[in-house]
């Protein structure tokens, strides 16, 4: 399994962010950034709370 990238998930998440609101943007293309978007958040979500997991356990 790829080892998750927090960093880079924040960076593609700040892209996303700016092709939305972009006006020129199609409502297809939106609803797929949206979907990736949710995606990449549930897994900074996971990553978070594994760190804060690993944290509590020292």
């Amino acid at each position: 399994m790829e080892e998750f990238d927090y960093a880079k998930a924040l960076e593609e998440l700040e892209s996303i962010a700016a092709k939305v609101e972009d006006p020129s943007t199609a409502l297809d293309d939106i609803d797929r950034y949206i979907r990736r978007s949710d995606e990449l958040i549930g897994r900074c979500r996971d990553y978070l709370r594994t760190l804060r997991t690993k944290t509590d356990n020292l």
